[in-house]
């Protein structure tokens, strides 16, 4: 009993020591990150701009409207000079032009639609156009390559779809940036948000395009059902 007594007597209750581990990374509610374009390997760097479009469209456009308008003075003329009168229509017009000032309301309107088709046909014709074509490398001179914003932005959900703990993806290209957003549904999302960094940075680079886009990824959790 003496023993028991001497042992309580020398026991002492050892402090408690709480570790502070910090909040729980699966209740962080999102993950975003902007990036710079990933830089080119060695040797594989280009400077080609974009297509230019053929504007097909606003090309038979055009000429259409110039091909009616031509036809009918032409057949007007014609008429004119086989002594017949001129139509009514290019008699109105003449006289409409004679009679009205330069500040009339109707000439300042007609002024103006056909500097705005001017302004119009003169982007057209300076501007390359095929917005949604991204030039790729050229490697060999005589080839020359680009991709179109939808399959790159195809690749890269593929390629962000392979990240553990990955949901589901919606990518946005464009031609300057790369906007992903994806849903984790397990991990934490730090994780998930550098992995898809890695992976899709290795993926825009491995695109070959000749001038890689921005990467801005964001992460989060499924939202709640119901």
């Amino acid at each position: 009993m003496s023993e028991s007594q001497g042992s309580e007597g020398t026991t002492r209750q050892l402090p408690v020591i709480e570790k502070d581990t910090g909040p729980d990374p699966l209740d962080q509610s999102a993950s975003a990150t902007d990036y710079r374009p990933p830089p080119a390997a060695d040797g594989e760097g280009g400077g080609d701009g974009r297509f230019w479009s053929a504007r097909r469209i606003p090309a038979a456009i055009t000429a259409l409207l110039l091909f009616l308008v031509a036809g009918f003075f032409l057949y007007d003329i014609a008429s004119v000079r086989a002594d017949r009168p001129a139509m009514r229509w290019r008699r109105e017009l003449a006289r409409q032009l004679a009679e009205r000032p330069l500040d009339d309301t109707w000439v300042l309107v007609g002024a103006g639609v056909a500097a705005v088709l001017g302004l119009w046909l003169l982007v057209l014709a300076t501007t390359p156009g095929l917005r949604s074509v991204l030039p790729m490398r050229r490697i060999h001179p005589d080839v020359r390559a680009g991709l179109h914003r939808d399959l790159a932005a195809l690749v890269l959900r593929d390629r962000a779809m392979e990240v553990s703990g990955v949901q589901s993806v919606r990518v946005r290209m464009g031609r300057r940036r790369a906007d992903v957003r994806a849903v984790a549904h397990f991990r934490a999302l730090d994780d998930v948000r550098a992995d898809l960094d890695s992976t899709l940075a290795d993926a825009i680079r491995g695109l070959g395009l000749s001038r890689p886009p921005a990467l801005s990824v964001h992460v989060r959790r499924p939202g709640r059902k119901g």
